[in-house]
């Protein structure tokens, strides 16, 4: 499936895999227990570019309870894309 890819675009999925992640995030939901620590060593960076406390939270949250950690920043003025660097070229720092 993806290990070992990176996501900059959801345009980068195929249906196909698109479907393997519904199924195993209802598998997650079902069995939460079993999945603690799914993402420890992982790091999930947010890129939020419009107001969006909720649903920053949320993806924190998320990630937090698979036992991963969370960079990110909430003020897009202070990304690089603000200076000029394509969204790709900051996703792949």
């Amino acid at each position: 499936m993806l290990k070992g890819r990176h996501l900059i675009d959801p345009e980068d999925l195929h249906l196909q895999e698109l479907e393997e992640i519904f199924q195993l995030t209802n598998l997650i939901i079902k069995n939460q227990e079993d999945f603690h620590n799914l993402c420890k060593g992982k790091i999930l960076g947010t890129l939020f570019y419009e107001p969006s406390t909720r649903t920053r939270f949320s993806f924190e949250a998320a990630m937090l309870r698979l036992g991963g950690k969370v960079i990110g920043f909430s003020e897009p003025g202070s990304s690089s894309v603000m200076k000029g660097e394509s969204l790709p070229d900051t996703i792949r720092t």
